[in-house]
């Protein structure tokens, strides 16, 4: 099988690495993470003028790629160069499941996220869901040939910048069934849409959403009517394969700065990369950050198998991503020293970026849960 990226594929890259280099360094991030709005509306215009967007949709939906490698080559860039604007949210979940489950009208709105105009959130984790995808309490019921919704979404990434939200309710079944779960097109500004945002830690912003007697026409569902679990899985999915290639390039940075201040720091007169066991430390992570290039290949070579086997490669790349993550975040600020802890220095956003991404869409155990289960079954057919 055949790893290289295609001459398209490296086109992106090299455009991507380019722009970012010039236009995404340390101080623009740190004022960017000081702003109310916990991203830059310029650079997202920029990058969506480049085609970045669109590279994570596919040619039918608007766009020019969509596939496993084309956002494993975007979010790679984007975690190398620390980058904290929504991509995630508002493409690959938000404006992915537009795409898979709206109609016409709905789709419309694929073109303004593609050209950077119009931003998404994906609302779905609630305060006792922890990382169960199918466990959703949100109701939502009819009264008056009104579609109303009831319930409280934790953690939404990007809500206050999104225009629309698309919140995950359940028409019918018990709280944990897979079956039951549709998913609604909201306007931000709806009735009963509360909002209580804050910063996160590694950059962005989320909000805690309240929703109470929210009233919608049924064309704001996305899809038929409680089979929404399918598309929401394939979109986390999607978003695991973004999240690990975006971690495997937040890991090559802090290598990357690792070996660069190993070669100028000295101490007794001699560079601290001359010392053996130091060596021994640096050569452990540059072994592992090549199982993690493996894992992501893996992952993305995956993305469009069935169902069952895909999820079982992206949870065994998410277990090994964030078991690796952990080790080169910890070891890259020890082996900086206290210069590691200051914000003004870049490694101190990257290693927050590595290790909170485990918090995102499963933790390590988690994935590692989720990986065995899936290979009993496998084993049992």
């Amino acid at each position: 099988m055949n790893f290289e990226l295609t001459e398209e594929r490296r086109m992106l890259q090299d455009t991507l690495r380019r722009f970012l280099s010039k236009r995404y360094d340390t101080e623009t991030r740190n004022a960017i993470l000081d702003s109310e709005s916990g991203f830059s509306p310029d650079i997202w215009s920029d990058l969506a003028d480049l085609g970045i967007i669109g590279a994570l949709f596919t040619e039918a939906q608007g766009g020019f790629g969509g596939a496993g490698f084309d956002i494993a080559v975007v979010f790679e860039e984007l975690g190398r160069a620390g980058v904290v604007e929504p991509f995630l949210d508002s493409a690959v979940l938000g404006g992915g499941l537009i795409a898979a489950l709206g109609d016409t009208d709905q789709q419309a709105l694929l073109a303004e996220v593609i050209a950077g105009h119009a931003h998404l959130a994906l609302a779905h984790g609630e305060p006792a869901s922890r990382y169960d995808l199918s466990r959703v309490e949100t109701s939502a019921g009819f009264e008056d040939d009104k579609i109303v919704l009831n319930g409280r979404k934790a953690v939404v990434v990007n809500a206050e910048a999104a225009g629309h939200l698309i919140v995950t309710a359940r028409e019918s079944g018990d709280v944990d069934d897979e079956t039951g779960i549709s998913l609604f097109l909201v306007p931000a500004d709806t009735a009963g849409v509360t909002l209580r945002g804050y910063p996160m830690l590694a950059g962005g912003r989320a909000a805690e959403i309240t929703l109470e007697d929210v009233r919608l026409p049924p064309s704001a569902r996305l899809g038929t009517a409680g089979a929404g679990f399918a598309a929401l899985s394939d979109r986390v999915a999607a978003a695991n394969v973004a999240l690990a290639a975006e971690v495997l390039g937040a890991m090559e940075t802090a290598v990357a700065l690792t070996r660069d201040y190993m070669l100028t720091r000295k101490q007794f007169g001699r560079p601290i990369a001359s010392f053996q066991a130091l060596q021994h430390r640096f050569a452990d992570l540059l072994i592992e950050l090549e199982q993690a290039r493996s894992a992501v290949i893996n992952a993305a070579g995956h993305l469009a198998a069935a169902p069952h086997e895909r999820d079982r490669q992206i949870a065994a790349a998410r277990n090994l991503i964030g078991r690796i993550g952990r080790l080169v975040a910890e070891e890259s600020i020890q082996l900086h020293g206290g210069i590691a802890m200051t914000q003004e220095y870049e490694l101190a956003h990257i290693a927050k970026r590595i290790v909170m991404s485990d918090h995102r869409l499963g933790d390590t155990d988690t994935h590692l849960e989720r990986f065995i289960a899936l290979s009993y079954a496998q084993d049992a057919r």
